[in-house]
């Protein structure tokens, strides 16, 4: 029977972006499905016990610089450390994102795009210009998917998201779940291989 993997992720986390295409290729070495998952940390953190950025202690902010500079040069990927529009809120994206999935679209190359506007391309991806934009660019109705994703039946099905997601455990992203067992961070992508090779 194929692996199922559940990702939960935020477009504006920079290692949900440096994780994304490999989860992927990894999912394709493997046979396994995806199923992608759009959060907001806005509803995560404050249950979990995580903090903003802003607010965490000066140490681990700084460690953080440090490992943003070291994982994009040894995964060839292009990041900018400290983006222009970051932080940004990280709902309108999601919203998008999951109103492109509830009409049946596979949203792993929206959400590729989404985060690279981000961490890339210096873009505000809590903008609808920007959003409208990036789900054109990749074959979409972005007028279309804005509007979806606009009301409470769009909020709704975030909420949901994030409502699963911290039933299954999840504090920070990206977090994925291998046949239920979990794995937090780009970092551990490793470990959801060898998951998926047993």
């Amino acid at each position: 029977m194929a692996h199922r993997i559940t990702y939960y992720y935020t477009h504006v986390s920079p290692w949900s972006y440096l994780g994304h295409a490999r989860l992927g290729e990894i999912a394709a070495r493997h046979g396994a499905t995806i199923d992608y998952v759009p959060i907001t940390l806005g509803a995560i953190f404050p249950r979990t016990g995580g903090l903003p950025l802003a607010k965490r202690a000066p140490a681990r902010q700084a460690y953080r610089m440090v490992e943003l500079r070291r994982w994009p040069q040894r995964l060839g990927l292009p990041l900018n450390v400290e983006p222009k529009h970051f932080p940004t809120d990280d709902r309108p994206a999601a919203r998008l994102a999951l109103a492109a999935k509830a009409q049946g679209h596979d949203i792993a190359e929206l959400s590729l795009s989404l985060m690279r506007a981000c961490w890339v391309e210096e873009r505000d991806i809590a903008e609808a210009s920007t959003l409208r934009e990036v789900a054109d660019a990749v074959g979409l109705d972005g007028r279309a998917l804005l509007a979806a994703s606009e009301g409470p039946e769009a909020q709704a099905r975030l909420d949901e998201a994030c409502r699963v997601a911290l039933v299954e455990g999840c504090f920070g992203a990206p977090w994925y779940s291998v046949d239920g067992e979990p794995f937090w961070g780009q970092d551990r992508l490793e470990l959801v291989e060898e998951a998926l090779a047993r």
